[in-house]
């Protein structure tokens, strides 16, 4: 129980749509102290003001000079550091729209044009002012098409490792003025030379990769998917050869969709913390990002992140482990761990399958996905909704998270199927059935899914600024109409109105390689086969 990190702190993503508000991060920051975390990164691509960048997070929930003060107060007075954690190459798609920044291609910044740095130069001005902390997270991950866009026009073809070079030695020379120490993620030093991957075998890494890394820059590993220390040492060893400082950054899993995924967390970062210790990793970060929309709630992440903070001071005792949560939390362990239960469907808990955002959005007529579909899910979602009904009422504190969750899976109990039954009585020719399921299951969808757009709505604003909840109703609204849409068809087929429904005739091809859930967790994959935008 001795062991300890110097920096042991978590990442909150502000930046696919859900901005966290002050008030949140006041509950929030509070208990992620008692865990024994130490400090928290605010990861924000544009979600932050820049003095003398109006258009930098236009209209997105940025924080204020005057908010990122407070925040930084708040965790200053529970004794936690906030570090910025920012973007300064890629992952600045959300920017590139209004024209006011040099773009090289995809969401890339162009690098040697003298606007970028001097975006970058505002960015630090104001974080200086704004946070104290002279540690700054500068992000510089996944630019993969760097330099093979507009750089290519005016520059021609140079190898990415020298245009990151250059790049970044520019970006330490703002820096200095501010007396910043500089963290990247460090994935674009291994692409290069790893054929476009990251995570590779122990090795020899190139001298050419280890130079493109200035010696005051630290490297922050992430991963967030072995299962084995094995695994996470072989990364380790590789970065030791760039840095002797490198940070760890692990993950729990926030980014797929309504519900986190607590076991698969768990699974993962265990071995992770056994071989940050034995590997003398001294500063070890926690991500919780937000792919496709946010929908997580940190708060649904609580059991995991408690987990985590009790393997990092050597504690894996899981009865110990589990009491300790009773304690501080007021609720049972593995109650608390039925938030994960509405992607258990197939039976998958320790994989990061997604199946209750997926089949929530899937389209009645046109659900490719419906192969992925287990038989009996809709019962399956029936006992979930039960299940997580009788958490719901053990905490008012947040039984509102289980009521999202049971509204979800109640949904479900009528949704999942729906597709695959609605297809099997067309191709049957069984007017009847299909009469059936348009006036009472598409009817009864309509509703539920609405009773879960408005408790997941509650729970958006009691957590996160508003901007970004446009996207949620955008695409619940979808679904509520295109159940409305499907029925009023089917009516309309069973009652001689029309002759056939043209895209029930398609078999549904397999989808992936096997007959199983999936991580299905882009919007324009799911929620249609044609095109959303182009």
């Amino acid at each position: 129980m001795a062991k300890k990190f110097n920096t042991f702190g978590v990442m909150i993503d502000c930046s696919r749509n859900a901005v966290m508000s002050v008030d949140s991060l006041k509950r929030f920051l509070p208990l992620l102290k008692k865990m024994g975390y130490n400090c928290v990164m605010l990861y924000t691509e544009d979600t932050y003001e820049v003095e003398g960048e109006p258009y930098f997070g236009y209209m997105r929930g940025r924080y204020s000079v005057e908010e990122m003060k407070e925040i930084d107060a708040f965790a200053a007075s529970i004794g936690m550091e906030l570090i910025p954690c920012i973007q300064t190459l890629a992952h600045l798609n959300a920017t590139f729209r209004w024209g006011k920044l040099p773009n090289d291609c995809d969401d890339i910044l162009l690098t040697d044009h003298d606007r970028t740095y001097e975006v970058i130069d505002r960015m630090f001005a104001t974080l200086s002012k704004a946070i104290k902390s002279r540690r700054i997270h500068i992000g510089m991950d996944e630019a993969n098409m760097l330099g093979r866009g507009r750089h290519l026009d005016l520059h021609g073809y140079e190898k990415s490792t020298t245009i990151i070079r250059r790049h970044l030695d520019k970006i330490t020379e703002i820096a200095k003025k501010y007396g910043y120490e500089l963290m990247v993620w460090s994935d674009m030093f291994f692409r290069s030379w790893t054929g476009g991957g990251y995570y590779c075998p122990k090795t020899k890494v190139p001298k050419e990769a280890i130079d493109s890394m200035p010696k005051n820059i630290i490297p922050v590993y992430w991963d967030y998917y072995e299962t084995t220390e094995e695994n996470y040492d072989r990364m380790f060893y590789n970065h030791k050869q760039l840095s002797n400082k490198t940070w760890f950054a692990g993950g729990a899993w926030s980014w797929s969709g309504f519900m986190p995924h607590n076991r698969l967390t768990i699974n993962s970062m265990v071995p992770a913390m056994r071989s940050c210790h034995k590997n003398r990793i001294k500063d070890v970060l926690i991500t919780l990002w937000g792919d496709d929309g946010a929908e997580c709630s940190h708060f649904a992440q609580l059991p995991s992140l408690f987990y985590i903070a009790e393997c990092a001071k050597g504690n894996e005792d899981e009865a110990l482990i589990k009491a300790k949560f009773k304690r501080s939390f007021g609720m049972d362990f593995d109650d608390f761990m039925k938030i994960d239960i509405p992607n258990d469907v197939t039976g998958q808990s320790n994989s990061p399958v997604n199946p209750s955002k997926y089949m929530l959005y899937s389209d009645y007529f046109n659900g490719f996905l419906d192969y992925t579909v287990a038989p009996g899910g809709n019962e399956i979602y029936a006992g979930f909704a039960k299940e997580l009904a009788e958490v719901a009422k053990k905490s008012r504190k947040y039984g509102y998270l289980f009521k999202t969750a049971q509204l979800l899976c109640e949904a479900l109990a009528v949704k999942y199927e729906l597709g695959i039954k609605t297809r099997a009585a067309y191709q049957s020719n069984d007017k009847e059935a299909l009469r059936a399921l348009a006036e009472n299951d598409y009817v009864e969808a309509e509703k539920r899914i609405k009773a879960f757009a408005r408790a997941f709505e509650k729970q958006w604003f009691t957590e996160n600024k508003p901007h970004g909840f446009d996207v949620q109703d955008i695409r619940l609204g979808a679904i509520i109409q295109r159940t409305v849409s499907c029925r009023r068809r089917l009516l309309d087929y069973v009652n001689g109105k029309i002759a056939s429904i043209p895209e029930l005739e398609t078999e549904i091809l397999p989808f992936g390689k096997e007959k199983t859930s999936g991580n299905v967790n882009r919007a324009n994959v799911y929620m249609s086969v044609n095109v959303l935008s182009h």
